[in-house]
Order: C-alpha cells, then structure tokens, then sequence
C-alpha cells in the first residue's frame, strides 16, 4: 500500500463518524494495546496453576514445623484439601491471563494473590475447627502460603519468559483484515494498526466492491483475499462497507463470497441496521462488532479433536499394525508396484495434501489426478485392491495423515482436485462444496456411514454427500465423532457401496 496504516492514524479523530459510534457503547481499552482472551492458552495457564499448588502442597507435608506431631497428620491432611480447592475455587479476575496481560508480572500478582491468600485462611481455619491451637496453625498456613506462592512464582516467571519470546508471542497475534473501500474502512484499519500493539497484526484492506474509491490504499480485491486466507491463517475479517450500498444485499452477498473462508466475520453495527438486534457482539478493543460467521470449531474443540484424532490414530496404528504388513505383502506378491499410492486431494482450508492409500489399482492404470473415478467392476482395479476397497482396508494408511495432522479420523472426505460429479468439477458444480473445507477431512465421515459413498455420477450424488457433511459440521462432538467411528465398523467394513 502507498499510504501506510500509521501516517493515517494521525488523521483519525472524526465527530459523528460510524467508528466513533461503535466505540462510544464500550469502556476504551488500556492505552496502546487491544487485549484478548485465548481460551487455550488460558486453560493451560490455570491448569499448570493447579497442579503447581498441588504440588507444593504435598511438599508442605514435610516442610512443616516441629510442631506437626503424628496426631496432626490428619488434620493437616484435611486442611491441605481445603486450601487447594479454596485457591480452585476463588474468583479470578480472568481479564488478568488475557493476552499480552498475561506476560505482566504485575498483574499475575494481583491474580494470584486473592487465592492465595484464600487458601491460607482456610489452612488456618480448618485446623482450628479441628481443635488445633491457633499459633502452630497459623504457622502451617505461612508454610503452605510460602511453598505455594514460591512455586507459582518460579512457574508464572517462566511462562512470562517463555510468551514472551518472539516466536511464541509472533503465534499469539490475531490476523486480522478489513473489507471494504471507503474512508471509514481505510481509517478503521489504520486505528487497529495503530494502536492494537502486538496482540493483532492487519493484514491490509481488501476492496468490497473492486471499485475503490482510492485503489492505491486497498490491498486487494475480495478474491485477492480469499487466496491470501490459503497462506496465512485469519483470526477476523471485518466488514466495514460503504454506508450508501444497500446493507442487507451487500452484507448477504459479502459473505456468501466469503463462506470458503476459515474465519470469524464480523461487521461494523452502523452497517446492519435493522438485524443486529439477533446477532452476537463481541469486543476487539474499544470497538464492538457484530459477529456474522464463527469457524465451525472453537480452539477448544479444535484442541480437543486433534487429541482424540492422536491418541486414537496411535493406538489404531499400533493395533493394525500385523494387518497393514500381510496387506503389504499381498500387494506386493500379486502385482508390481509400489505397496502404497499417494494422491493430491484438497483438505483444511483449500490446502493441497497428499493422501497415503493402499494401492488398489495396477500400476500402470493408476490415475494420480482422479480425472475418471473408480466405478464398479473397474478393470483398473486389482484382484486384491477388489477386497481391499470392499472392506476399506485400502484407507488406513491415512492413519499416516492423521498423525501428520492433514486429516482426522472422522470429517468430510477428501476429494481429488480433478473429481467431477455431473460432468463438472465439484466446487463449480455445487456452491456449498467449499465449506466442507473448514474442518479437516477424515478417514470416515457422516456420509459414507449413511451410505453417501462411492462414484459421484450426478449432482445429486454430490448435493446428498455435502448435505451429511455440513450437517456433521454443524453437530460436531467428541460424542458424534466416537458414535460416526463405531458406526463406520458397524455398518461401512461390509458395506455395499465400496467397490
């Protein structure tokens, strides 16, 4: 961009402009940072809180005083519980561990030290309830206070180091970018450069109506922003769109542009007049949006997924570990080739990876692109690769992708850029087809245990398929995921549809 987000910040101070009007219904936020909650982050700090305290606390079992007789076991027992669900238990101020708030050693007093405090008291409090004089009680409560504040300081002081290093705290910047043409989103990108500090990171203005007024201080067009979404992950796009255009067509048709985009989206209120009544808000800043889309998977479930798709997919491996080597051996004695076939497919966010399958087809009739897909009684397919596909032996080297993190076990599957149903490629023949893209795909999916599996002849076959994904999309859970698995054995490893 010719004109930089900062040499405009310094132009910004606008009466009866629509940012000053988002920014009068909040509190202004601290001086030069925008501050935000990482609930990831910030369940793994207060979870290492935890066992810190338990930990410490065991240790006061036997860096007690003289005084700690055999009669008082125990009690102290007791009194330890106590404390450290007392520290569990206290509120907190949670925009405390907010990011970079985090990394203020400052503030991690005043987080900590309520509880803290709240544990002792209790120490004291239940020994005395237990009949224990209140001296050596008091005592044992400034030892548990002292190993415990002297553990989740060494703890806290390495986190802070740890966050704050370049790399770790570079990962913790949230994405964001602009949509729209007109002075108010020029002027909205340069505030959030300018004054966000490092907790977000503008990634430019992309023109709503590729007609910008001033096209030097755009960085794109929206489709410039779709492929840019490919390359470096979105935490939130913003539509801060012309006033003049009709909001609700505009609003509809930008995210519809948008729907293969894995992002939150979010809208300026002076935009949506009339409906933003029924959508949620949420605080960047001193701004407050209106939220428009949400990716499919919180970080929470996001987290949670990959650790079933992990520890599962290992133990899978480990188990089937005897049947993939006499499949290998099988492939190998009965036709010439390599044991395993790699294709591209298209997986999370539009990204091309390659597939692990156990070839089934000879090697010289292989089709690396799946420019004609695998119909009944293909000649192509071997006399083993026949079995392999019937029992869908022929998928669990994705086992591989999950472990690499391409895939999960369960979510939509993947297609080959060249799949075609129709007569047309698949995105082009369905335009619901690309939000199957904002969760990663699987080795089984909610489709193929509803028998929507095998050659996509028609449009049809596509829009059923797509129907089952984004339904599963939408219902995700650990639960739904466990449920698809044991489906898939129930009903898929005899199916029909495999050919």
């Amino acid at each position: 961009m010719s004109e930089s987000y900062s040499s405009l910040q310094s132009t910004i101070d606008f009466p009866d402009d629509p940012l000053r009007q988002v920014q009068s219904v909040t509190k202004p936020a601290e001086s030069g940072v925008y501050p935000y909650y990482h609930p990831v982050l910030s369940g793994m700090i207060t979870s290492i809180d935890g066992l810190t305290v338990m930990g410490a606390t065991l240790l006061t079992a036997y860096a007690g005083p003289e005084v700690v007789h055999q009669h008082w076991v125990m009690s102290q027992s007791v009194a330890n519980l106590m404390s450290v669900l007392g520290f569990l238990m206290a509120p907190k101020k949670r925009s405390l561990i907010y990011v970079p708030t985090l990394l203020q050693a400052s503030a991690q007093l005043r987080y900590l030290a309520p509880p803290l405090l709240i544990g002792a008291l209790l120490h004291a409090v239940v020994l005395s309830m237990l009949r224990h004089p209140i001296a050596p009680s008091a005592e044992l409560a400034a030892v548990w206070l002292f190993c415990s504040a002297l553990a989740l300081g060494a703890v806290r002081g390495t986190e802070i180091a740890l966050l704050g290093s370049s790399a770790i705290s570079g990962q913790l910047a949230r994405n964001v970018a602009i949509v729209g043409s007109d002075e108010t989103a020029i002027k909205f990108a340069a505030r959030i450069a300018g004054e966000a500090g490092p907790t977000y990171r503008m990634i430019g203005v992309f023109d709503d109506h590729d007609t910008a007024l001033n096209p030097n201080a755009v960085d794109g067009t929206l489709e410039d922003l779709i492929v840019r979404s490919r390359e470096t992950p979105l935490h939130a796009i913003i539509l801060a769109i012309p006033s003049h255009y009709d909001p609700h067509d505009h609003v509809a048709e930008i995210s519809w542009r948008l729907r293969s985009v894995l992002s939150d989206v979010y809208v300026l209120p002076n935009v949506v007049h009339g409906i933003d009544v029924v959508l949620p808000i949420e605080q960047l800043g001193p701004f407050a949006l209106l939220v428009l889309q949400r990716r499919p998977l919180s970080d929470w479930q996001a987290v949670k997924k990959t650790m079933l798709d992990m520890v599962l997919g290992a133990i899978a491996l480990v188990i089937l570990a005897p049947v993939l080597a006499i499949v290998a051996i099988a492939i190998k004695a009965t036709s010439p080739g390599p044991v395993f076939f790699k294709q591209p497919r298209l997986g999370f966010n539009n990204r091309t990876f390659m597939v692990y399958k156990f070839r089934s087809m000879y090697t010289n009739m292989s089709d690396m692109m799946a420019a004609r897909q695998t119909s009944r009684d293909d000649p192509r397919v071997t006399p083993v690769g026949r079995w392999l596909r019937k029992l869908s032996i022929d998928e669990l080297p994705q086992l591989l992708n999950v472990l690499r993190g391409e895939m999960s076990l369960v979510g939509p599957r993947p297609h080959a850029p060249h799949t075609r149903a129709g007569g047309m490629l698949l995105d082009d023949a369905l335009a619901e087809y690309v939000i199957r893209h904002q969760v990663k795909p699987g080795i089984t999916g909610w489709a193929q245990v509803n028998g929507a599996r095998g050659e996509l002849v028609t449009i049809d076959d596509l829009r059923r398929r797509v129907t089952y994904d984004l339904e599963y999309i939408q219902k995700w859970s650990l639960r739904f995921d466990i449920k698809i698995m044991a489906l898939t054995v129930l009903r898929e490893v005899f199916s029909r549809h495999a050919f």
